[in-house]
């Protein structure tokens, strides 16, 4: 109970936090750039969502493993775009629509085929990476590269782990845990969709 209490305070929260994982400062060595990769995804809630979500879409199919790459890759040249100073506007309007939209595709169940996926996940990847850009704008390049080393391997840790622990799941219940699942990505987009539309 406390925990539901305490979840429109977090929605709050995240907004100030989500592009800063070493407490607002810049990375100035490797291990500060990899750290600061690996937390990125996790801090910023409506990010981890499109990311669990992302990996419970993929997990029935074939290129389970596969699929998610084309978010990570994506993401990484979103990062690079927001280092060059290339603007992408909407940025975090576009992020918060994208987890929506995959909390939809998992509520409702819509059917969209494999180069579908990779498609959406590769549009979603560049909005959700010039966000993750905005911690390490002004890094030397050794903290850069291995932020973008860690900012890689969490995502694909955490795509991969739902996506196995989907496919490990009882059979007799994935429609139920679909749809919470997807009901919870979907309130996850809406909050934050409302928050920079308020903001």
């Amino acid at each position: 109970m406390r925990a539901l209490l305490a979840l429109p305070t977090l929605f709050f929260a995240m907004p100030a936090f989500a592009h800063h994982a070493m407490d607002g400062q810049l990375p100035n060595s490797l291990a500060a750039g990899f750290l600061s990769g690996l937390g990125h995804p996790i801090i910023g809630l409506d990010h981890l969502a499109f990311l669990l979500a992302a990996g419970l879409l993929a997990a029935p199919r074939q290129r389970f493993l596969l699929l998610p790459l084309a978010f990570i890759l994506a993401s990484l040249a979103g990062t690079l775009l927001h280092i060059q100073g290339v603007d992408l506007p909407g940025g975090e309007i576009a992020v918060a629509l994208s987890v929506l939209a995959l909390g939809l595709l998992l509520l409702l169940a819509m059917p969209l085929g494999d180069a579908g996926f990779a498609a959406l996940l590769a549009v979603a990847g560049l909005f959700h990476g010039y966000a993750f850009g905005e911690s390490i704008v002004g890094a030397e390049a050794t903290p850069l590269l291995s932020y973008l080393a860690g900012l890689a391997l969490i995502q694909f840790v955490l795509c991969a782990g739902a996506a196995l622990a989907w496919r490990k799941l009882d059979p007799a219940r994935p429609l139920l845990a679909r749809r919470l699942a997807g009901a919870a990505a979907g309130l996850t987009g809406i909050a934050f969709l409302a928050l920079n539309l308020a903001g």
